[in-house]
Formats: C-alpha cells, structure tokens, sequence
C-alpha cells in the first residue's frame, strides 16, 4: 500500500485485492471516532490524548495512536506538542455539520452492520439476512425497540442518500400532482425536497410511529411543515387512501418479493384511478458495468433481506402488482424513478 502512495504506480493485482480485503480497518477506524464524539470535543480547540481520555472512557496512549492514525488519514491534525486539531474533512465528523457523517458512520459500520455483516456467508448459503441471524430479528424489529439506534438510521438515510432528493424533484415533474404520498418515508427528506422544488403539491407522510417521531420538526426546519399531513401506520397492513402519486423511496429494495407485493397491493388499492406510483431506486445496468448499487445488493442481502433489480427485472416485480412500468426517468444522482401506472 506504501508503494502506491509514493509512486503513484497503479497496484499490482494480488495488492488490489488485499487493499480491498482490509478497508474494514479503516471502516473501523473512522466508526471509532465517530462514536466516541472525537469531532465534537476537538470542536473549540486541539486538545491532547490525555485530555480527551477521561471524556471519551478510552486508555489514552490508545487514544493517542488512534488519532495519530486519523491524522494519517487526513481527518485530524497532530502539532509538535501531540495535540490534535480537526481538518476541514475532520469538521464534517462533528454531530451538527451537514451531510449527517457522525451519525451515519455509527449506524453503517456500527455494531448491528458489524454484526451482520460477520454473517455474509449464512446469508449466501441461505439468501437469509445474517442481520437477523445476529441479532435473532429483523432489522427493523431491532431498530423499532433501540431508539437512539433507530434515531442514527433515519440520519444516515439522509446523509448517505442526500443528494438524490433535489436530483429527483428536479428530473421528475411532480407540479400535476394534488397530494404526493410519500410511503415508508421517514422523517420527510425525501418529501420536503419535492415540495420545496414544486408549489403546489401537498405532502402525506406515511411510516411507523417512532419513525416519523422527529419529522415534524425536520419539516418545520424546511418550511413544509403547513403542507404535510403525517399519518402513522405500518404499510404492510394499509396504506392511507386519496393521495395521486405514491411514492416508494428505497422502500422496494429492502424487502424479498412477497413483501414488496404486499406494499404494492396496498398502494395499488390505495391511490385514484389515474394515480402513479413512483419507486425511487438505483437500476442496475447489465453486463459487467460498474455501479453503486450492485455492491448495495450484497448489503441489501445481508442487511433487510431486499435487492437492487435491473429495469426488466422491476417491470417483472410490479406487473405482478398490477402495474405497468410507464417509463424510467434518469436524475443527477445514482437514483432513477420508476414511474408505473395501475392497470
């Protein structure tokens, strides 16, 4: 790895390979300074390992060799008096700093991932998830009884997806709709992006109740708030009626395929006549075209128990729903909308 850095050569091919076999160290390693706060306590000033020791609950030569190595990776900064001091990257660690970073470190390559992710092999030999073997139940079961576990899942949702909501009201023409029914969509990222691109439509924000726990003060601080009705539910059981689009924002992907019928069935029953539905997924290219979501597949695998599908394969899912996939509309970001009318 020393010989890339210092001669810029392109990696022999047995050391590609290893590089990408351990970038779990440095997974680790950046989860551990967001969990233990380094970014906020280092927020007024470089302070020491010793200083931070006792704040932080660690062993502060370790702490020390910790930051050193954060410093290597341009997160920190270390003096001539083993004091560390946030870099600009090392900034957008701290709990407040936009992109929600801190919190979605702790909920990606936190403990529950860890955790499952030691199970790849049960779920490649199963196709069950290895979350759910970790943790003896599925992931949202778990993330609806751990608050704070949950609260960190909702930011990482908008950290790791947070350019797709502008890309998508700007590509897709949401103006002719009267209510856009945003289903399974947590504290309204999604939804608050839509409204704020598009005037006229009115928002119903529909998710289970300790997820929606903090989406009227994430919309009041978007200034939707006077045009987003909340409704609290599970979408497995119904889905609220009346709305003209329903809007399925990386919901589809999460789940095996009886599941996402039975959120399709509900939406289908649910929406006008001339309603459409519009799932917000990555569509994978064919053929060995390199892609985002094919590497979130494997997550998706092990993770909720979903998938990531090629166009025909989702044009296959909602015929079954009876739905026909009108048309895919590109964005700016990773993400398509898949737009399907009932038939």
């Amino acid at each position: 790895m020393e010989g890339q850095h210092s001669t810029g050569k392109v990696p022999a091919a047995h050391e590609q390979l290893i590089q990408m076999g351990v970038g779990f160290w440095v997974s680790r390693i950046v989860y551990a300074a967001a969990k233990l706060g380094l970014a906020d306590k280092l927020a007024d000033g470089p302070k020491d390992a010793e200083a931070l020791a006792g704040p932080t609950g660690t062993h502060a030569p370790s702490l020390h060799r910790l930051m050193r190595t954060l410093a290597g990776l341009g997160i920190l900064t270390e003096d001539d008096e083993k004091r560390f001091a946030l870099t600009p990257l090392g900034e957008a660690l701290k709990s407040d700093a936009p992109g929600s970073a801190r919190s979605t470190l702790i909920a990606l390559a936190g403990q529950w991932q860890w955790q499952g992710w030691g199970e790849l092999m049960h779920s490649l030999e199963t196709g069950q998830t290895g979350v759910e073997k970790a943790l003896g139940m599925p992931l949202f079961d778990y993330l609806a009884q751990a608050p704070e576990e949950a609260s960190h899942f909702s930011a990482a949702m908008v950290g790791l997806h947070g350019a797709e909501p502008p890309a998508v009201a700007e590509a897709y023409d949401f103006s002719t709709f009267g209510t856009v029914a945003d289903i399974g969509g947590a504290t309204g990222n999604m939804l608050a992006a839509i409204l704020n691109r598009h005037a006229d439509p009115k928002g119903l924000l529909f998710d289970r109740p300790h997820v929606v726990q903090e989406a009227p003060s994430f919309l009041a601080a978007r200034g939707v708030a006077d045009r987003v009705r909340i409704e609290r539910g599970d979408f497995f059981t119904a889905v609220p009626e009346g709305g003209d689009a329903y809007l399925l924002s990386h919901i589809i992907h999460d789940w095996n395929e009886d599941q996402c019928l039975t959120i399709l069935g509900h939406c289908r029953k649910a929406m006008r006549a001339k309603g459409r539905l519009l799932i917000i997924e990555m569509v994978l290219p064919a053929g060995d075209t390199p892609h985002p979501g094919k590497i979130l597949d494997i997550t998706m695998l092990v993770v909720p128990g979903g998938q990531e599908r090629t166009e025909a394969e989702y044009a296959e899912l909602v015929a079954k729903a009876g739905f026909r996939l009108d048309r895919v509309v590109p964005t700016a970001s990773a993400v398509s909308v898949l737009e399907c009318v009932p038939v």
